[in-house]
């Protein structure tokens, strides 16, 4: 084995965003493109000398072979140990908690989240720290300066490691531990929620859908839901990983996961339906006939996470990020603690969770997740769902019903304008914000605003500042409309427009949310002139 210093020059677009840096997959094949990221990574952590490393991904083209370029890189740098889930698979809370468990100094995952994957697709790598949560911006800064200095990398010649034997292996003076992916996890879920209940929940006849959507989620919900709490064999669908999806698109939404809602709107339609996304940290929740938004989710399991055995003790607090609707402003108010408004990116409410200042948190983007993992959670949030129907025993829509009724509805809906000009889309930004001191006041159609800003964050533990993120508009009557540039995407810009409008009229909770939100879209697209600019007439995806 022959240890390697290779010579290399700074390659540009190598700026982490909120999930750590994603590209699509050929350009992360291009030489020394992979290796330079992993070494200014290495290098802007400061070093991984004597360190244990946790590794793994959602099993997308490219994954394994990433995994042993990184591995021979960790040992030519001098780690301690690699702890690599089987197959190189380890969903992205999974891979959360075995940092924690295990005591790791942090860890490499290999994901592009819900972006497709496969040659012509998407791939991605982020750091976890040693708390299991993504890299806070001090330390994703730290490793941009190191990319655009870096002057070599180190590596090794060795062959590849069996990753699909579970057990110890050594490459140098590196120890690799391949572990099982699914049962850490596992055992995890069942000190959170009442297997037991859950059990007899499907005994008694309860039926169910789970859409793992081609993606790493499939082992877990096939080893907990048809293993361990005994629903019947069939209740996961599409629950094989594969490279490139099943040639889907693993976002678990109305649109991409059209079969399942097809099929909870059916006539022989399950009680309850869930989906989860390529690398496990999103969920989508629908019952029968009853598609349930991600803020509304949130806003239930908020209320009613006292029913399962990790939370009866109460919560500490709330977070969800700031397009996030307001759901659960008003159930955090109502129990007695507080709700904390962040950016957007679940980097934000580490802090937070590590503090003890809340337990639950939320993104409007499918994701949810508790103070048992620093990363959103898909089967955790199902599971969590599952034990509140249990014990309950209201289907979703009646759950649903009841919330609104207590706290009035927040219809809620996002528009995703994808793979846009980022000149055009970056336009039409500066044209809002330029034009912010002028919206208070005015009268947009049917519309009054009330105030409009770009949301900016001090974060209430270490009081760092976070600027530009997102605009704001607030009208008169609970309507808000906000828009963001996302950075999860690997082509052009996204334009995310979210929309809101707060219902308090008990006559008026079960009507069409795009009726209801007709005259906030149509006030947010005329401030914004974002059909002009763009040339957009109509969104890609609507949530």
């Amino acid at each position: 084995m022959l240890m390697q210093t290779m010579q290399t020059t700074p390659i540009s677009g190598q700026k982490p965003g909120t999930s750590g840096l994603r590209k699509k997959t050929a350009v992360f094949r291009a030489p020394h493109f992979l290796e330079n990221y992993v070494q200014s990574t290495f290098n802007g952590i400061g070093g991984v000398a004597g360190k244990t490393l946790v590794v793994g991904g959602d099993g997308r083209f490219f994954n394994d072979t990433a995994i042993q370029i990184i591995l021979r890189m960790a040992a030519a740098n001098g780690a301690a140990k690699c702890i690599v889930g089987q197959g190189g698979l380890l969903s992205t809370p999974a891979a959360s908690h075995l940092i924690r468990l295990r005591q790791a100094d942090g860890g490499l995952i290999l994901s592009a989240s819900h972006n497709p994957g496969g040659p012509d697709a998407d791939f991605g790598l982020k750091y976890n720290g040693p708390n299991g949560g993504p890299a806070p911006e001090a330390v994703t800064d730290q490793i941009f300066e190191c990319t655009q200095t870096i002057e070599y990398y180190r590596t090794c010649t060795a062959d590849d490691l069996d990753l699909e034997t579970i057990g110890q292996q050594s490459l140098a003076d590196m120890d690799v531990e391949i572990v099982d992916p699914v049962a850490d996890y596992a055992a995890l879920m069942e000190t959170i929620v009442d297997f037991e209940k859950i059990r007899a929940l499907f005994a008694g006849g309860f039926t169910m859908c789970f859409d793992a959507m081609h993606a790493v989620t499939g082992p877990y919900a096939h080893a907990i839901l048809e293993g361990i709490l005994g629903a019947p064999k069939g209740t996961v669908i599409n629950g094989t990983p594969s490279p490139d999806f099943g040639k889907g698109h693993p976002d678990p939404n109305p649109t991409w996961a059209k079969a399942l809602i097809d099929k909870m709107y059916g006539a022989d339609a399950p009680d309850f339906g869930a989906a989860s996304d390529g690398d496990g940290d999103r969920n989508m929740i629908v019952g029968r006939g009853a598609y349930v938004t991600p803020s509304d989710s949130l806003a239930l399991l908020t209320a009613h996470a006292h029913l399962a055995p990790g939370y009866r003790d109460g919560l500490a607090g709330v977070a969800r990020s700031m397009p996030t609707s307001r759901a659960v402003d008003g159930v955090a108010e109502s129990l007695g603690f507080g709700c904390f408004e962040t950016p957007t990116g679940w980097k934000f409410f580490g802090n937070l969770l590590d503090a003890g200042k809340v337990t639950l948190c939320g993104e409007e983007s499918a994701g949810t997740g508790s103070d048992h993992v620093r990363e959103k959670d898909g089967l955790w949030a199902v599971l969590l769902w599952l034990n509140i129907l249990a014990e309950t025993q209201k289907s979703v829509a009646e759950l649903m019903a009841d919330l609104w009724a207590t706290y009035g509805r927040c219809y809620y809906a996002r528009f995703d304008y994808e793979a846009v000009d980022s000149a055009k889309a970056t336009e039409m930004m500066h044209d809002l914000r330029s034009k912010l001191p002028m919206f208070a006041g005015a009268s947009i159609g049917a519309l009054e605003v009330e105030m409009a800003d770009e949301f900016s964050y001090v974060d209430p533990v270490d009081r760092s500042r976070s600027d530009g993120q997102g605009i704001r508009v607030v009208f008169e009557g609970g309507a808000r409309a906000v828009f963001r540039l996302s950075g999860t995407g690997t082509q052009g810009a996204t334009i995310r427009l979210y929309l809101e409008q707060l219902e308090t009229d008990h006559d008026r909770l079960q009507e069409d949310a795009q009726k209801v939100l007709a005259n906030v879209r149509d006030a947010a697209l005329q401030l914004s002139d974002l059909e002009a600019i763009t040339g957009r007439t109509a969104p890609d995806v609507i949530t």
